[in-house]
C-alpha cells in the first residue's frame, strides 16, 4: 500500500529532470531518513546503486555494481584501458579488451583504473546513475566519483542521494568538492496538505480533514512514517490514530506483515535484521539454519509481503533502516545474540573479509576479543585506504569500552593518537583524549602521549591555542622515553603563529627540533613540516628542499603536510609561485592519500592566493561552503573568513565584512592565527578607511601591530604596514607612521619577505618618500591586481585613466572601487561610459542594480548601498524599485527571503 504517485514534490522534481535531461549533470539530493529520496530519484529511468552502512574500505564496489547493471547499454567502442576492470565486471568479460600488464604502484594502478571507469561510461553513452546514501560511501568510492566529475563524460547524469546528519567530515565526496554543473535539492518534510494528499492517493479515496491533521501531528510530515503509519492502520479512522505513536506504528505494520507469514519466513526476516545489509541467500540460509532452497521460497514470500526488498541483484535485504530496526529490536536478547555469532561465523569465511562488519557483530555477540581484533584491523585497513573517519570512529569505539585491557588500550590508543590528526572529528577526538587521561587503565607511558595527541588537536581549534600549548609542554617530561613524539610536540612549539609566545620562545623549541632530527622517514618528515614552514615565516626563505621519500601511508601523508606548511607559509611572505608549485604537489598528495584536515589546510590558502591572484568568481562561495565543513577548525576557517571579509569590503558589503573580520579572532587575538588576525586587522583598518573613519581605522592598527610586535615576526607586515600608516596619517599621528615605516624597514634588513617589502614601498609612497607608481609596480611583479590597481588609482588624473581602472575593478568583481571612481570622473566634471551592455535588459536586471540587489540582499539600507557605490539616495531608491518590479517581489524582505 505505497503512493502510486509523487506527493508534495512537483517542484524538486522539475529541478531534477531538468538537470538530468541536460547532462553532462550531478544532482545531489539532500533530505533525513525518510523524507523521500528513494521515491523522488525513482521517477527516473537510470541505473541505481546502494551504500551500504558498514562500510568497509573495499573501495568502488557501488560503482561497479552499477557499471554491471549497464552492461545492456553499452554501444560505443572501447578502448584498451578499460580492459582494467576485467577481475571487477564479470558481466562485461566477453567485450573488454585484454586486462593490461600490471604497474606494480598502486597509485598509478588506481588512476589507471579510474580512467578505465571513465572510458566505460564514455562507451555507454547516454547514462544515468543514482547513487543513494552517499554518506555510507567509502572514501575510495569518494575519490572515483571526484576523479569522474572533474572531466565528467558528456553524456552522464550523476545523482546522489544524502542525509547530511550522517555525512563525514560534512561534504558529499569527503570534501569541498563543487563539480561545474551541479544542481542541489534538498527534501524537506511535507506540510499538511501534502500530507492529506499522500494519505488519499495511497488509499485510493478521500480521508477527513480531522484524519489529515491528526496523521500530519503523529508523522511530522516524513513521507515514509506517514506510509508506514497508513499500512498498520489500513483504516483511515482518526480516533485509531490517537492511540498510535510513530515508532509504535512502524512496529505493527513489521509485525503485521511477518505475522502472517510461515515461521521459516520469520527466521529468514530476523537473519536479515541482524545482519544488517543486503545479502544473498547463501548467507541468510546460513544465518538461519536453513537450506537454500527453503530459504529461496521464505525470500520469496517476504518479497510478496513487503518485508524484505531487492536493492542489489541477488540480494536481499531492508527497504529501510527504520524497519530493520524494529525487527532487530523485537527479537530477545539471547536470539540476537546467537544471530549475531552465526553472522560472525558466515562473514568470517568471506574474501576479503568485510572487517567493520565483523567488529560489529563481535561487539553484539558479547566476543570482546574477536571485536578488538576485528576492529583494530579494520581501523588498520581504513587508515591504510585513506579513511580516517572509519578509523578514528572505530579506534574511539574501541577505547571507550570499560571491559577492553588495559594493554589493549595503551596500544589502541597510541594508534588513535596517530591518527586523529589526519581527520576531521575534532570535538569528538578531543573528548575521547580527556576521557583517557582519566582512565586508571592508562599506562603512564602512554598517558603522555594521550596528552600530546590532546594538545596536537586543540591548537587546531577555536580558542584552544594557548591550552593546547600547554598540554604539550605538560606531555614532553612523559615523553622522555620517547624522543620522537616529544620532537613532534617541541615542533608545534616551534611554530611561531600558534599562541601568545614572542619569537623567542619559538626560536628555543625550534632548535632543540633542528638539533635532533631523527633519521627514520615518517617522523623525520613530520618534523620538517614545522620546521621549514616555521623557517619560511621567520626568515622568508629556505634552501632548496630535496623531497622526502615517502613509502608508507602515514608518511604520504606527513609529505603532504610538508608541501602544504611550505606553500602555506610562502604564501605569507610573498612568494607566490612557489607556494603555487608546493601547493599544487601538496594537495595532490593529501586528497591521495586521506587526509582530510590536510586538504582543508591547502584549500584554504588555495582561496587565499586566489584572491590575491585576482581570481574572485565564485570565490566567496567556495570559501563559505569550505567554512561549513571545517567549523571546528580555526587553521582552516579563520583564513576562509579572512578571504570573505575582504571579498565583502570590496564590494561595500561593510557589515558582512566586519562579521567575517571578527571571526577570524579580532576580539580575542592572542587566540588566533597570528599572520590571519593581522591581516584581519588591517583588513578593518582599509574598511574603516573606505568609509571616512581614521580615528577608529587608526586604533585598529594600533591592536594588530600589537600582536604583530608582541610575536616579532615582521614576514607577516604585509598585510597590515601600508593601510596603518595611511590611517595614522590621516588620524593626525605622523609620528606613529613614520616610526612604523622605520621599524619595518629594519627588520626587513635581514629577511627575503616580498610582501612586506611591497608594504614597505606603499609606507614610504605615503610618506612622500617613494611614488605609488613604484609601490603598484612593486604589487604588479607580485601578481596582486586588485592592489596595483587600488595605488594606480593613486596617480590617475584623466578620466581616461579613471575609467580604464573602473573597467579592472568590474573585471575582478571589486564594485565599490569601481563605483569610486566613476563617481571621481563624474566630480571632475568628465564623461562617465555606460556600463550597457547591449540597449535594453528587459525584465533581467542591469550591472548597476546587480550591484544594488546584492547590498538589498545584504540587508543594507538605502543610505548604506548609497555610500557603498557612491550613488545618490534617490538613484539608489530608483534602482530598488526596479529590482523588486523586475524581481516579483512586493518587498525588501521578501528579496532577503
Amino acid at each position: 500500500m505505497t503512493s502510486p504517485v509523487l506527493v508534495g514534490r512537483g517542484e524538486e522534481l522539475a529541478m531534477l529532470t531538468a538537470a538530468v535531461t541536460n547532462a553532462p549533470s550531478v544532482v545531489f539530493v539532500e533530505g533525513e531518513e525518510g523524507v523521500g529520496k528513494t521515491r523522488l530519484v525513482a521517477e527516473l529511468a537510470g541505473v541505481v546503486g546502494h551504500c551500504q552502512p558498514l562500510r568497509d574500505p573495499f573501495p568502488y564496489g557501488v560503482i561497479f555494481e552499477c557499471l554491471g547493471a549497464s552492461a545492456g547499454k553499452l554501444t560505443g567502442r572501447l578502448g584498451a584501458i578499460t580492459g582494467a576492470l576485467r577481475p571487477y565486471l564479470p558481466e562485461l568479460a566477453d567485450r573488454l579488451p585484454p586486462a593490461p600488464e600490471p604497474l606494480g604502484d598502486p597509485a598509478a594502478e588506481r588512476h589507471r583504473l579510474f580512467r578505465a571507469v571513465r572510458d566505460l561510461i564514455t562507451a555507454i553513452g547516454g547514462l544515468t546513475l543514482v547513487i543513494e546514501d552517499i554518506h555510507w560511501a567509502d572514501e575510495g568510492t569518494r575519490q572515483l566519483l571526484r576523479f569522474i566529475l572533474t572531466d565528467q563524460p558528456p553524456e552522464l547524469s550523476l545523482v546522489l542521494t544524502y542525509r547530511r546528519e550522517d555525512l563525514p567530515g560534512g561534504t558529499t565526496l569527503g570534501r569541498a568538492f563543487r563539480p561545474k554543473r551541479s544542481t542541489h535539492i534538498v527534501l524537506k518534510p511535507l506540510d499538511p496538505d501534502s500530507v492529506r494528499s499522500l494519505a488519499e492517493a495511497i488509499l485510493r479515496r478521500p480521508v477527513s480533514h480531522e484524519f489529515a491533521t491528526t496523521l500530519y501531528k503523529r508523522t511530522a510530515g516524513i513521507p515514509l512514517v506517514v506510509e508506514e503509519t497508513m499500512h498498520a492502520l489500513r483504516n483511515p479512522d482518526a480516533r485509531l490514530l490517537d492511540t498510535v505513536e510513530v515508532p509504535a506504528s512502524l512496529r505493527e505494520a513489521m509485525i503485521e506483515r511477518l505475522d502472517g507469514l510461515p515461521t521459516i519466513a520469520r527466521g529468514i526476516a530476523e537473519a536479515a535484521a541482524v545482519l544488517g545489509v543486503p545479502a544473498e541467500i547463501e548467507a541468510l540460509s546460513a544465518i538461519a539454519v536453513e537450506t537454500q532452497a527453503r530459504t529461496q521460497q521464505a525470500i520469496t514470500k517476504l518479497l510478496e509481503a513487503g518485508v524484505l526488498i531487492e536493492p542489489i541483484q541477488n540480494k536481499y535485504g531492508y527497504r529501510h533502516a527504520l524497519a530493520r530496526r524494529t525487527v532487530y529490536d523485537s527479537l530477545p536478547g539471547p536470539r540476537r545474540q546467537e544471530l549475531h555469532l552465526r553472522s560472525v561465523r558466515v562473514l568470517s569465511r568471506l574474501q576479503p573479509r568485510p572487517l567493520v562488519q565483523l567488529a560489529e557483530h563481535c561487539k553484539r555477540a558479547g566476543l570482546l576479543q574477536e571485536w578488538l581484533r576485528y576492529g583494530e584491523q579494520a581501523a588498520d585497513t581504513a587508515m591504510d585506504a585513506g579513511d580516517a573517519s572509519t578509523a578514528i570512529e572505530l579506534r574511539c569505539a574501541l577505547v571507550s569500552e570499560p571491559e577492553v585491557p588495559a594493554a589493549d588500550v595503551d596500544r589502541l590508543a597510541t594508534k588513535l593518537c596517530q591518527d586523529a590528526l589526519a581527520g576531521l572529528h575534532q570535538h569528538e577526538v578531543t573528548a575521547q583524549f580527556e576521557r583517557l587521561l582519566a582512565d586508571p587503565r592508562l599506562s603512564d607511558e602512554v598517558r603522555g602521549e594521550v596528552q600530546l595527541g590532546l594538545g596536537l588537536v586543540l591548537v587546531r581549534g577555536y580558542d584552544e591555542i594557548d591550552r593546547g600549548r600547554t598540554e604539550i609542554e605538560l606531555a614532553l617530561p612523559a615523553l622522555a622515553h620517547r624522543p620522537e613524539r616529544a620532537l613532534r610536540g617541541m615542533a608545534v612549539l616551534a611554530m611561531p603563529y600558534l599562541g601568545t609566545a614572542p619569537l623567542a620562545e619559538h626560536l628555543v623549541w625550534l632548535r632543540k627540533v633542528e638539533e635532533c632530527l631523527p633519521d627514520a622517514p615518517s617522523v623525520r618528515i613530520a618534523l620538517l613540516a614545522n620546521v621549514l614552514g616555521a623557517r619560511i615565516h621567520i626568515e622568508g626563505v629556505i634552501d632548496e628542499l630535496t623531497p622526502p621519500q615517502a613509502d608508507d601511508p602515514e608518511s604520504t601523508r606527513q609529505l603532504a603536510r610538508l608541501y602544504n606548511n611550505i606553500a602555506d607559509s610562502y604564501s605569507w611572505v610573498g612568494h607566490y609561485r612557489w607556494a603555487a608549485r608546493f601547493l599544487r604537489t601538496g594537495l595532490d598528495l593529501a586528497t591521495r592519500s586521506g587526509a582530510p584536515y590536510i586538504v582543508g589546510t591547502a584549500e584554504a590558502t588555495r582561496i587565499r592566493l586566489d584572491w590575491l591572484a585576482g581570481r574572485w568568481s565564485g570565490l566567496d562561495e567556495r570559501a563559505r561552503q569550505l567554512a561549513e565543513v571545517y567549523e571546528h577548525l580555526q587553521p582552516v576557517t579563520a583564513e576562509l573568513y579572512l578571504v570573505r571579509g575582504w571579498l565583502a569590503t570590496a564590494q561595500g558589503d561593510w557589515d558582512t565584512a566586519v562579521g567575517c573580520f571578527r571571526q577570524t579572532g579580532l576580539d580575542a587575538p592572542e587566540s588566533a592565527i597570528a599572520p590571519v588576525v593581522i591581516a584581519a586587522f588591517g583588513g578593518m583598518v582599509s574598511l574603516l578607511l573606505a568609509r571616512d573613519d581614521p580615528e577608529g581605522a587608526a586604533c585598529q592598527a594600533d591592536i594588530g601591530l600589537k600582536v604583530l610586535r608582541r610575536k616579532g615576526v615582521w614576514s607577516w607586515a604585509g598585510e597590515i604596514a601600508g593601510q596603518a600608516v595611511e590611517a595614522y596619517l590621516k588620524a593626525g599621528r605622523d609620528e606613529d607612521a613614520h616610526a612604523l615605516s622605520r621599524e619595518l624597514a629594519t627588520a626587513l634588513i635581514s629577511l627575503d619577505a616580498p610582501l612586506a617589502r611591497a608594504a614597505l614601498t606603499v609606507c614610504r609612497a605615503h610618506l612622500g618618500f617613494e611614488t605609488f607608481e613604484a609601490a603598484r609596480r612593486h604589487y604588479d611583479s607580485l601578481g596582486q591586481p586588485y592592489r596595483a590597481a587600488q595605488l594606480a588609482e593613486r596617480g590617475a588624473m584623466t578620466p581616461e585613466a579613471l575609467n580604464e581602472l573602473a573597467a579592472q575593478y568590474e573585471m575582478l568583481g571589486a564594485t565599490t572601487d569601481a563605483a569610486r571612481c566613476r563617481h571621481l570622473i563624474r566630480t571632475t566634471g568628465g564623461p562617465v561610459p555606460s556600463r550597457r551592455g547591449r540597449r535594453g535588459y528587459g525584465n533581467e536586471l542591469s550591472p548597476r542594480e546587480l550591484d544594488v540587489a546584492r547590498l538589498l540582499a545584504a540587508g543594507q539600507t538605502n543610505r548604506e548601498i548609497a555610500s557603498a557605490l557612491f550613488l545618490s539616495r534617490r538613484t539608489v531608491e530608483q534602482h530598488v524599485a526596479n529590482i523588486l518590479r523586475k524581481m516579483g517581489v512586493s518587498s525588501r524582505q521578501d528579496l532577503i527571503s
